[in-house]
């Protein structure tokens, strides 16, 4: 399983991509692997400022479907158009192509809440 170390992760799966007041979010290796093949992302909060937990979208698999939540507080500046005619990217290679969404933060200090690598191995 891939696990990134210059990564930070949410206990729900979701891995953080920092850069500035930027984050990138998507969902881990683990959790791409847990839900199959994914055949849909649905992300309508573009433009939305969301707290911290908050559902940002939802991820469609063959078998099941589930809520994308946001690590950190802030605005949805940007999703990842290309999931819309490739959300099997979110499988092949979840820390790249596969991420969902840019986030500005509206409070980089919750990123200190979030796992190191080493912490969501042990989580796992």
């Amino acid at each position: 399983m891939n696990i990134p170390a210059n990564l930070k992760y949410s206990p729900d799966h979701e891995w953080i991509k920092i850069e500035g007041n930027i984050a990138t979010v998507g969902i881990t290796d683990f959790a791409q692997g847990q839900l199959g093949d994914v055949v849909f992302v649905d992300i309508p909060s573009e433009g939305e400022t969301l707290e911290k937990s908050d559902v940002f979208g939802a991820i469609e698999a063959v078998k099941t479907v589930a809520d994308a939540f946001m690590p950190v507080s802030g605005k949805i500046i940007e999703i990842n158009a290309n999931l819309e005619s490739s959300p099997e990217s979110v499988n092949k290679d979840p820390y790249q192509e596969g991420w969902m969404v840019k986030i500005e933060m509206s409070d980089p200090s919750e990123v200190d809440s979030l796992l190191d690598a080493e912490a969501y191995k042990a989580l796992l």
